[in-house]
């Protein structure tokens, strides 16, 4: 095997910052070995407490085995300067310009055939998550990113979990936005499945269609009432797996039929188990038209001399859930051990590994302040802003 070279990040520095929040900070760069600009997340505190550092350890693991034009790519890892007391890592993607939400909430123009466009992608990805046996566990419109041409990719998998069909698992109900969380999380199931991901897309469907949030309460429970407000109150089956205190709330209320409706026609059932799944929603007539327009001018897959066999394909090498089974059983300190190993295992681009100076730290904090956001776009179909 060929040397890695090694190049220090005194030739890496950040551009400006794009993005803030809990999950970190990221940064516009230059990448000298790609010579084309990316992102670089830092995931701070990854050692905070077990949780964290699972999740950091998934994610990671998880981005990077997937490669498809709708799901965010992993370029790279930057090795740590320690193998014993890093506290952060740095994550290397490529560059997307907006998201979704930053679209909704604007004053630009957003057609219907901008609509069926995000929908069909937003859907196409998730179908090849979940054949990964990946449930994302946060789908929002603030991590769909979105490109100028209007090219969707669905990032931020620090929720994300391995997923076994066969053998359903106890997991926290505590995932995914609050405004859109699953009837069944917010009743507090702990053994569900991927239909989850589906509600948040009928959610965000609604929010594209009418440019505000469709439930957006101040509590959890409140959230459930907005619920079944609209959809009426759900069937004995569709609470099989809620909590006891959650039976009794809804139990409690007023019976109510569902609201008569279109947009509650075109929206996920309450029910998890008669939900609408990822495959049937995208053999939708509604998404035709996104379909013809991906594939036409947007996507990878297809170019003027061949079509893609499978215009929506399936991941190839699923993951194994026993892997989510293993993770569990690990220390802080065998975690730490593997993700470094995780980082030296990665064959770097153009075998060029870049690490992380010693000084980065007090560069970056230093060029923070100064940093502006991102820019808006206008979505249009011509890919022009």
């Amino acid at each position: 095997m060929a040397q890695i070279a090694h190049v220090s990040f005194n030739a890496f520095q950040p551009i400006r910052e794009i993005g803030s929040g809990a999950f970190g900070i990221v940064w516009e760069c230059t990448d000298p070995r790609l010579r084309r600009r990316v992102a670089l997340k830092k995931v701070p505190n990854i050692f905070m407490n077990l949780m964290t550092c699972l999740r950091t350890f998934r994610e990671i693991r998880m981005l990077s085995g997937l490669r498809h034009d709708n799901v965010l790519s992993m370029i790279d890892i930057l090795q740590p300067a320690n193998s014993r007391f890093y506290q952060e890592l740095y994550v290397i993607t490529e560059l997307m310009q907006s998201d979704l939400h930053r679209i909704i909430f604007s004053h630009q123009p957003l057609t219907i055939d901008h609509i069926k466009l995000f929908m069909y992608q937003l859907l196409r990805g998730l179908k090849y998550l979940h054949s990964a046996n990946i449930m994302h566990r946060d789908i929002k419109p603030g991590n769909l990113l979105v490109n100028p041409n209007c090219l969707l990719k669905i990032c931020d998998f620090g929720l994300a979990r391995l997923w076994d069909r066969e053998n359903a698992q106890n997991m926290t109900h505590e995932v995914v936005t609050q405004c859109y969380r699953a009837p069944e999380l917010l009743m507090g199931a702990r053994k569900y499945t991927a239909a989850i991901d589906v509600w948040s897309v009928g959610c965000i469907l609604a929010e594209l269609l009418q440019r505000r949030i469709l439930f957006e309460a101040p509590s959890p429970i409140e959230q459930l009432d907005m619920i079944i407000d609209l959809f009426g109150t759900p069937a004995p089956d569709a609470m099989r797996d809620a909590s006891e205190g959650a039976k009794n709330h809804v139990n409690a209320k007023v019976p109510q039929g569902p609201k008569t409706d279109q947009l509650v026609q075109m929206s996920p059932q309450m029910d998890p188990n008669a939900r609408i799944s990822v495959a049937a929603a995208l053999a939708h007539p509604y998404l035709f038209d996104g379909r013809q327009r991906f594939h036409a001018d947007v996507c990878t897959c297809c170019d003027p001399m061949r079509r893609a066999d499978d215009l929506e394909p399936a991941h190839t090498a699923p993951f194994d859930p026993q892997w989510e089974e293993d993770l569990g059983r690990m220390s802080m300190f065998e975690l730490r051990d593997k993700i470094y190993q995780f980082v030296l295992d990665r064959v770097p681009p153009h075998g060029i590994r870049l690490c992380i100076d010693p000084q980065l730290e007090a560069n970056v904090n230093v060029a923070g302040p100064a940093l502006g956001q991102g820019p808006r776009l206008s979505p249009r179909m011509d890919g022009r802003n």
